[in-house]
């Protein structure tokens, strides 16, 4: 898979290192000259590869290889460079993915589907909804929005009275828009099956849209 990174700061970086020790092509655009110098050399040696220029540049893009990019991510600690790096990529390149990085949690409301975005990473509020996913019991958290809103990762750990115990997960009827896609018991993650029987304690990872929501609710806490 071809990955185009925007920023080449220590996020920027980190995230490169980590695509290309798991065999995939990745280049990342960095404006700042200084940074290049100072990384990029060592970089290219672990198969990262660079290009110098302003990643909000439509030329700049197309040069470092957005046209035949799967998935660009759009990383830097700037978040209106973030949105303009999406929306390029989106509508100028129709790239596939596209990952943006929040930076400032109030401007989290902009990263969405209209930007060009299909997933918006704010490390704030990911870091909440795990707090929250490590202390509750018996409440629905959000961990994640996917597709700028309209489907969402979230995550409940059952009460001993929730309605679901003890039950197998056919017998839940889940709505058609939403799957249970992972059973964490006793730290062990299980794939979940229509045989499957839910126990107290057990961490349910659901991918549901804004319209189920109600629903899982009801099926999972009461």
């Amino acid at each position: 898979m071809k990955v185009v990174v925007a920023g080449g700061g220590s996020v920027g970086r980190f995230t490169a290192e980590q695509l290309v020790a798991a065999g995939h092509k990745v280049i990342v655009i960095e404006n700042d000259r200084g940074v290049v110098s100072t990384y990029g050399k060592e970089e290219e040696a672990k198969g990262v590869r660079w290009h110098l220029g302003d990643a909000c540049d439509v030329e700049v893009l197309r040069m470092a290889g957005v046209v035949d990019a799967e998935v660009v991510a759009a990383v830097t600690g700037d978040d209106e460079d973030n949105l303009v790096v999406s929306l390029l990529s989106k509508q100028e390149f129709g790239v596939p993915r596209v990952v943006a990085r929040v930076n400032n949690p109030k401007n989290h409301w902009m990263f969405n589907e209209m930007w060009g975005i299909d997933v918006a990473v704010s490390t704030p509020h990911l870091i909440t909804s795990l707090v929250q996913e490590a202390v509750t019991v018996g409440n629905f958290v959000k961990l994640m929005d996917i597709k700028g809103g309209k489907a969402e990762l979230a995550e409940v750990t059952l009460a001993p009275d929730s309605p679901a115990c003890n039950k197998l997960l056919k017998e839940l009827k889940f709505p058609r828009s939403s799957t249970v896609v992972a059973i964490v018991r006793d730290e062990i993650v299980l794939v979940p099956e229509s045989d499957t029987i839910l126990r107290s304690g057990d961490e349910v990872m659901v991918l549901i849209n804004a319209d189920t929501e109600g629903a899982i609710q009801k099926i999972l806490i009461g």
